[in-house]
C-alpha cells in the first residue's frame, strides 16, 4: 500500500469516526423521536463503516495510529466548530499543537 493511499484511508477513517459520533451526538440532543432513532441508526452505521475501514488493510495500525490521531483531531475539532458551533478555545488549539506535533514525531521517527 502507497503511503498517499495509507493516508487516504485513515483521513476517511476519521471522518467516519468524528462524524459518527457527531450523528449521535446529534441524536442524543433532538427531542424529535423518528429523528433520534434516524440519527442513532445513521450514527451507527456510520461508526461501523469506521471500523471497517481502519481494520481492513493489512497494516500496521500502531505506526500509524500518530498522523490518524492527528487526523481525527483536526476533524472533530472542524465538525465541532462548523456543526455544532463550538469554536476550540486556546487550549484547545495549544493542545492540538502538541497532538500534531506527537502525531509528526510518532510517525517520522
Amino acid at each position: 500500500m502507497s503511503r498517499l493511499s495509507a493516508l487516504l484511508i485513515l483521513l476517511i477513517a476519521a471522518l467516519l469516526e468524528a462524524g459518527g459520533d457527531a450523528l449521535v451526538r446529534s441524536a442524543l440532543h433532538t427531542t424529535a423521536t423518528a429523528t433520534r432513532l434516524a440519527f442513532f441508526a445513521l450514527g451507527a452505521l456510520v461508526l461501523f463503516s469506521y471500523g471497517y475501514v481502519v481494520n481492513k488493510p493489512a497494516w500496521d495500525f500502531g505506526r500509524l495510529l500518530g498522523i490518524y490521531v492527528v487526523f481525527f483531531f483536526v476533524v472533530a475539532q472542524a465538525i465541532s466548530w462548523l456543526v455544532f458551533n463550538q469554536r476550540p478555545g486556546t487550549p484547545v488549539v495549544v493542545g492540538g499543537a502538541f497532538v500534531v506535533a506527537g502525531g509528526i514525531v510518532m510517525s517520522v521517527f
